[in-house]
């Protein structure tokens, strides 16, 4: 698939400060990215903004996105951790992995709410500066919906199957609603927490079924745990991918954060995908 000119540009344009500082404790404190957009925009206009702060400001979406990236591994850990003790909890946790790697994606890409204004913030790369535009959400930008629409939207994912709008009965968020709020769902099995040897082949194991069509969780099949974690995987290595494909290795906090310590024992971000899905899909 090639990657679109302009989210090229931008993503290179946003990672390249970071390559100018050491990676160890290179992230900013909590909330910094939503209190930069709001010291840059105080009047809480619509429209776009033009300020001094927009190079920090694409910076902060840039660790955002890492960092939610992050978020979407441990996420996968714990779910793989759960599988044998806890459908439920093995399907939410394998949905938030998927969740935060679309939330990242949608970061990378410029997008994020704003959620104490009620705003959809837009970071674009125009005539080599970025300009932050501020627009009103609508009542049809829940979180779980806006993140996912923004990236199926994106000409890199339009067609990829892995990724989805989020919408309907046979969706991921469906299935994440029905563990969290059905009734009557009374699944427990006897609680025997997998041991680190166990998590490793579990995931290695998720990482090396092919398949055809990916499997989208169905409402229908709940709990279906192992299609949770299958799509959750090959989302968060797609993330990975595209930041290796658009910028390289080598820069100082992308080399450092791309394969986090605390994962390193258990998952390589390797796949076996069936040929057509490589041969169309990959990056």
């Amino acid at each position: 698939m090639k990657i679109d000119p302009a989210v090229q540009a931008h993503v290179l344009r946003a990672f390249a400060p970071l390559n100018n500082q050491a990676a160890a404790h290179s992230f900013p404190a909590p909330a910094s990215l939503s209190r930069a957009l709001q010291s840059a925009n105080p009047s809480q206009s619509a429209g776009p903004v033009s300020a001094g702060k927009t190079v920090s400001i694409a910076k902060l979406y840039t660790t955002a996105a890492v960092d939610m990236w992050m978020r979407a591994v441990h996420s996968f850990l714990i779910s793989a951790s759960l599988t044998d003790v806890s459908p439920m909890w093995a399907s939410i946790t394998g949905y938030y992995s998927s969740h935060y790697t679309v939330r990242s994606i949608a970061h990378l890409l410029g997008f994020f709410q704003l959620f104490t204004w009620k705003k959809i913030v837009r970071l674009e790369l125009l005539s080599g500066s970025f300009v932050c535009s501020f627009d009103s959400k609508t009542q049809h930008d829940r979180e779980h919906r806006f993140y996912w629409k923004i990236v199926k939207s994106n000409a890199i994912f339009a067609a990829d199957p892995f990724f989805t709008q989020n919408l309907g009965a046979e969706s991921d968020v469906a299935h994440r609603e029905r563990a969290n709020y059905a009734d009557h769902l009374p699944q427990f099995p006897m609680f025997r927490p997998l041991d680190a040897v166990a998590v490793r082949n579990r995931i290695d194991r998720i990482s090396e079924i092919e398949f055809s069509v990916p499997p989208i969780p169905r409402v229908s099949h709940y709990p279906d745990v192992e299609s949770v974690q299958i799509i959750a995987y090959h989302r968060l290595v797609r993330f990975r991918d595209l930041v290796d494909t658009i910028i390289g290795t080598d820069n100082r906090f992308w080399k450092v954060h791309r394969n986090p310590a605390w994962a390193r024992a258990f998952m390589d971000f390797q796949l076996t995908e069936e040929a057509t899905l490589r041969s169309e899909y990959t990056l």
